[in-house]
């Protein structure tokens, strides 16, 4: 299997070779395909039940063929090795595609952290296998301490491992908890993996209407577009 994921094209392109089969989660991000119309089976996953009984649907995708999978506007994917002993458990929406092989066990969140934050179910995948996750804007990676808590906002928490510590908090003094949004506090040991897209639609409305001043400005102004960039 070939992944190419060209630089803010806000696409990948996927090439199955014969031996190649892969689940794709978003049937309807698949917007070019090539190869045969029978490589292509549609199922219902065993997991919709999960979801408030919604119909989470799979494409299980064979080779030999080519496909294109479109991305919202600010997404990335990334190829995800998972090896035999993995422990991570996944936000199944950030789940584009898996190869064929892998195993899928659900784990039921707790009451009064699902009630807040509405994820009900994480996943924990099992490989060797690959997952192909989709983000707003990068996906990164920091190593837990068992001594030293780890705060993610609620929505950049794309998986940790399954045995760490985790409940939500806030951090700082009272002016800092009052404005921030819920956090994941996290302790333990093993990898976390957040996507870094900002969600601080206040900076985003900002910086928008500065630049619409700056574009008005060059404008308007004599030798506008000199003096401002």
């Amino acid at each position: 299997m070939k992944v190419i994921t060209p630089g803010q094209l806000g696409h990948v392109r996927i090439q199955l070779d014969t031996i190649d089969v892969l689940n794709v989660l978003h049937p309807k991000s698949i917007i070019a395909y090539q190869g045969s119309p029978r490589n292509r089976e549609d199922r219902i996953m065993d997991l919709a039940a999960a979801y408030r009984k919604r119909k989470w649907i799979r494409s299980r995708m064979q080779g030999p063929s080519e496909m294109v999978i479109a991305l919202p506007a600010g997404c990335s994917l990334l190829t995800f090795e998972i090896p035999a002993d993995s422990n991570l458990l996944f936000d199944f929406r950030h789940i584009m595609f898996f190869t064929e092989g892998m195993g899928l066990k659900s784990r039921i969140q707790k009451i009064k952290n699902a009630w807040i934050t509405r994820e009900w179910v994480r996943i924990k995948f099992t490989g060797p296998g690959a997952l192909g996750i989709i983000t707003k804007g990068e996906l990164a990676t920091i190593q837990l301490q068992p001594d030293r808590p780890l705060f993610v906002e609620s929505g950049s928490l794309v998986a940790y491992p399954e045995n760490a510590n985790i409940k939500l908090s806030v951090y700082g003094n009272t002016l800092a908890s009052q404005h921030m949004s819920v956090q994941w506090e996290i302790t333990g040991n093993g990898p976390v993996l957040i996507q870094t897209g900002s969600n601080d639609n206040q900076l985003i409305e900002q910086l928008h209407h500065d630049s619409l001043i700056r574009r008005l400005l060059r404008e308007l102004l004599p030798f506008g577009g000199i003096y401002i960039k």
